[in-house]
């Protein structure tokens, strides 16, 4: 049996081979673990159980600590700083430090930590994935975990869904940072270079997955500025001496909020960044220009053929000829024609499949990608592979040419450069496997304050999308003639326009929340819990939005979601039906489905969608409930193709830094000699 390798975290293996995983420094010891053979993991219930017992330890310290003047708990917490920098193991300083954070909070913000939130703080240093219900209160869980791993003084990176959480966060909490004499920063798009430095120097750094990896390929590039085509791995930088325009001082701890959002449905996606050849913008951009003009000449079995599944274009022999016969402007002369078959085939996919106001809005001469996740603006984040300038083409706008590829990491990279790693979020057991098997994270649910009183009523399947927004709006009309606040969610912003509009028509006065109105969020939010109030969200209201409900409401029944069409991931429909019954109040939730909805076209293929299709057509009021089963099955089938997307991505990511660092190459960077 060994004990303990060189890492961000120590293992025992048994004879049988099995491996028990558990952080470095951890209170577990030997003879508590159990290991038994043909157990190749720690389950949830070891996490839950070593976890409580840590929190009973933190409720033993509490009265001790009300009797401290203000400076002396300040000093009590700064003892525990230096105990830490002379080697103590964090895991013999986190019932004194949970303690103190919990008092500090009670004083700083008239918020003290219940046990089930003491009990996510003792998981996330477990280093597990903390699954707590929508209405936990994971923004005041953060903090705990945030100042423990803060004592090392090599700071604590939290990372949120968006800008807007990260920096209203770190706001929130800042009084409770400063009483305990922890310097707090957030790292923002905004955000310039001297003050990100500033930032990642903080004991406690906030912000988005996409910030910090984007620093960290712009670090890797300032490395390579520097050393040349040498190699220099980041451990082996001195992070006491950062080359000029590096930002980021090393990677030691990640608290990732909202895990399933940023881990699973966002790793898709690379973060790749880019740079401009001069020589190619002219022809590039006509050619862009050109592709975007003609590609409404293609026919969909004629030119081109679509492949619903895969979201992919491929033009037929007959769509080639005719890229061939088409006029081309003399910029187009240097370009070959697999250039060129290319342009067309995402020229098409762009006007079919990327819709404005659904996809991307136009601010000013910009296309601002709209996070299909969250509801919220990507700022700063651009489609790869040619797209975003295929999409500025499209609403003729200015072209602003990505160019190749200079640097790229993916989200399962990035994460693993951190020593210690955990996640919170309030929908992560579905992907319980995923966690385990690609970030050796275990998924521990952890049990509400209070029973949770959520009712889901009988779903709603109609015919047409039509027939289902008519629907829906009866649905809101009859729970405000009953005085209760009602909650739509919408996938999209033109989708909650188009719904607003009909609620209009039926002179019921509500708001509507998405990404056109950012500015008047917070208020929107804060009001949403009235009796009587009426609120259309993009999935903008999923995340990270407290609804607090108005006198009376809970008499009523409390807060009505209503989801209004199922997402790609069952994920967010949870979400968002997690905003009613928080804390214990009565909510209700319905989910309304059509038969033309596009998540049956994505799970299910095009014939059995034409079919539903037609079916719902000839009786557009239904009821088709008994149906609803099928759109289920077809959302577990998307979930499963992004997934499988997801283990192409890291297979491929492994690969390509596997061969150039046998090349002697800095594997996040695109170099002429790989």
């Amino acid at each position: 049996m060994q004990l303990g390798l060189p890492g961000s975290r120590q293992y025992i293996e048994g004879g049988t081979g099995d491996v028990c995983i558990f952080p470095s420094g951890s209170f577990a010891s030997v003879e508590l673990l159990h290991i038994l053979p043909g157990s190749p993991r720690l389950g949830a219930a070891w996490f839950l159980h070593r976890a409580r017992a840590m929190v009973a330890r933190v409720n033993d310290l509490g009265p001790s600590l009300e009797q401290l003047s203000q400076a002396r708990l300040r000093e009590r917490f700064a003892s525990l700083r230096y105990r830490a920098a002379a080697g103590e193991p964090l895991g013999r300083l986190l019932p004194e430090c949970y303690a103190t954070v919990r008092e500090a909070a009670r004083r700083a913000l008239s918020m003290r930590h219940y046990d089930v939130q003491v009990l996510g703080g003792v998981l996330v240093y477990l280093g597990a994935v903390a699954e707590m219900e929508t209405g936990e209160g994971k923004t005041l869980t953060a903090t705990l975990p945030l100042c423990l791993y803060a004592l090392s003084g090599r700071g604590a990176h939290l990372a949120t869904a968006n800008d807007y959480l990260a920096g209203r966060d770190a706001q929130w909490m800042r009084p409770l940072y400063h009483l305990l004499g922890l310097d707090v920063q957030a790292v923002l798009a905004e955000t310039p270079p001297p003050r990100r430095r500033a930032a990642y120097d903080a004991d406690i750094t906030y912000g988005t997955i996409k910030e910090f990896g984007f620093d960290f390929l712009r670090d890797r590039l300032a490395a390579r500025a520097h050393h040349g085509a040498m190699f220099v791995p980041q451990e082996a930088e001195p992070t006491s001496q950062r080359l000029p325009g590096q930002v980021q001082r090393g990677h030691h701890f990640l608290l990732v909020d909202e895990a399933d959002s940023l881990l699973i449905d966002e790793a898709r996606t690379p973060l790749v960044i880019s740079q401009m050849d001069p020589e190619t913008v002219q022809r590039r951009e006509a050619a862009f220009r050109w592709a975007a003009e003609v590609a409404g000449r293609f026919a969909e079995e004629e030119h081109y053929d679509y492949d619903p599944k895969k979201r992919q274009v491929t033009l037929t022999l007959a769509g080639r000829a005719l890229v061939r016969q088409l006029p081309k402007p003399s910029e187009l002369d240097q370009i070959g024609y697999l250039e060129l078959y290319e342009m067309i085939e995402r020229a098409i996919y762009v006007a079919r499949e990327l819709h404005r106001d659904q996809h991307y809005v136009v601010r000013g001469e910009e296309v601002v990608i709209i996070d299909e996740f969250t509801g919220r603006p990507g700022e700063g984040r651009r489609w790869s592979r040619g797209v975003h300038e295929a999409v500025e083409a499209k609403e003729g706008l200015p072209i602003h040419l990505g160019g190749e590829h200079a640097a790229q990491v993916t989200v399962q990279e990035y994460a693993s450069l951190y020593e210690h790693l955990a996640g919170m979020t309030g929908t992560a057991w579905a992907s319980a496997r995923e966690f385990q098997s690609v970030y050796g994270l275990q998924v521990v649910p952890v049990p509400t304050h209070r029973p949770c009183r959520r009712v889901r009523l009988p779903d709603r399947v109609l015919g047409t999308a039509q027939a289902r927004w008519e629907a829906v709006v009866d649905e809101v009309a009859q729970m405000h003639e009953q005085g209760r606040p009602v909650l739509v969610g919408t996938r999209s912003i033109d989708k909650s326009e188009q719904l607003s509009a009909l609620l209009t028509r039926r002179g019921i006065e509500h708001q509507v929340l998405n990404a056109r109105h950012l500015a008047r969020e917070a208020e929107i939010v804060a009001g949403a819990g009235q009796p009587g109030r009426v609120t259309v969200a993009t999935n903008m209201a999923g995340r990270g939005t407290d609804i607090a409900l108005g006198p009376g409401v809970a008499e009523l029944g409390g807060l009505h979601v209503i989801v209004s069409e199922l997402h790609e991931s069952a994920r967010i429909d949870r979400q968002l039906a997690g905003r009613c019954a928080r804390q214990g109040d009565p909510g209700t939730f319905r989910c309304f489905m059509a038969l033309d909805d596009e998540v049956l076209l994505r799970g299910l293929g095009p014939r059995a969608y034409r079919r539903l299709v037609a079916l719902g057509r000839s009786k557009p009021e239904g009821p088709w409930d008994h149906l609803a089963p099928v759109f289920y099955k077809a959302q577990r089938r998307v979930q499963r193709q992004h997934y499988r997307q997801r283990r192409v991505l890291l297979y491929q990511a492994n690969q390509r830094k596997k061969m150039q660092l046998q090349m002697g190459l800095d594997p996040y960077l695109d170099t002429p000699e790989s």
